[in-house]
């Protein structure tokens, strides 16, 4: 039951954090939304690894490490897809495909889980669906640019979700810490490469703050919840992520929410239930 609560509150901040990075790229480079806003976590995953102490093998260092990099060139496709204004296509595409790789590479690199956690992984990939299909914007311009882009960070949240997963949970907190030591290197090599400002107004910061903040602290979730379930279940579970986006959508914004999404709402509550039997 405990994995299942921590992938669940992972699946909330990561939202959340995907929210505010959002917003923050509608008027910033997301490049320099993503660099500066993990900057702003390392205070966060300081205390972190103080609080939940560990020792680290090489071989869990080398995974966080390796996961950074997928999920920072993750992280900023999405933001970059999400600042076009179709977050209807962009989030469900996104995230179904977050969950399906953790999902393939937990059954082949480990024991089943069982027939109904697994039923409830496949209801959560179906909520994430639901959930996600919002009414799209005016301003919202759909191609295959933006699927391709949707697709693509999709998959590179699969990998890391894949990769972090493999950290021995003995190791604490340090492989978040390699996360984000890898995405920011990679994040400023990115910068320097396209002369990215990473000056960012105040209104901006804010929300770049509340990302980087959030999704450290949704890695954090993550991990503990992979190192104590099956990966195929956690991961499902943790990609419930749009949920939290589309409620905020509706609070922030002032969105309507359709009967598909309180429809992929209870689909989600749904697979939490059969997720923790």
């Amino acid at each position: 039951m405990l994995p299942i609560v921590l992938a669940a509150v992972s699946a909330i901040a990561f939202g959340t954090a995907d929210f505010s990075g959002g917003k923050a790229s509608r008027h910033a480079d997301p490049i320099a939304v993503t660099v500066v806003s993990q900057l702003l976590s390392l205070p966060l995953l300081l205390v972190l690894v103080l609080v939940v102490p560990g020792t680290p093998a090489p071989l869990d260092l080398a995974w966080g490490l390796l996961a950074g990099v997928a999920g920072a060139a993750g992280v900023m496709l999405l933001y970059r897809a999400l600042a076009t204004g179709v977050m209807a296509v962009v989030a469900p595409v996104t995230a179904i495909t977050a969950a399906i790789v953790p999902i393939v590479a937990g059954l082949l690199l480990a024991h089943s889980p069982g027939a109904l956690a697994l039923g409830g992984a496949g209801l959560a990939v179906v909520a994430i669906a639901l959930v996600s299909l919002g009414e799209r914007g005016a301003s919202g311009r759909l191609s295959g640019r933006v699927i391709g882009t949707a697709l693509a960070a999709g998959l590179l949240f699969g990998i890391f979700f894949a990769l972090l997963g493999q950290a021995d949970e003995s190791a604490g907190m340090w492989p978040v810490l390699a996360v984000r030591a890898s995405s920011i290197a990679f994040g400023l090599a990115l910068v320097a490469r396209t002369g990215a400002r990473l000056r960012l107004g105040r209104r901006v910061l804010g929300w770049a703050a509340a990302a980087g903040l959030l999704d450290s602290a949704a890695n954090a979730l993550f991990l503990a919840a992979a190192g104590r379930g099956h990966l195929s279940v956690v991961a499902a579970i943790a990609s419930l992520y749009p949920a939290s986006t589309v409620l905020l959508a509706l609070a922030v914004d002032r969105e309507r929410l359709r009967p598909v999404q309180l429809a992929g709402l209870g689909f989600a509550a749904a697979a939490l239930v059969l997720a923790s039997v």
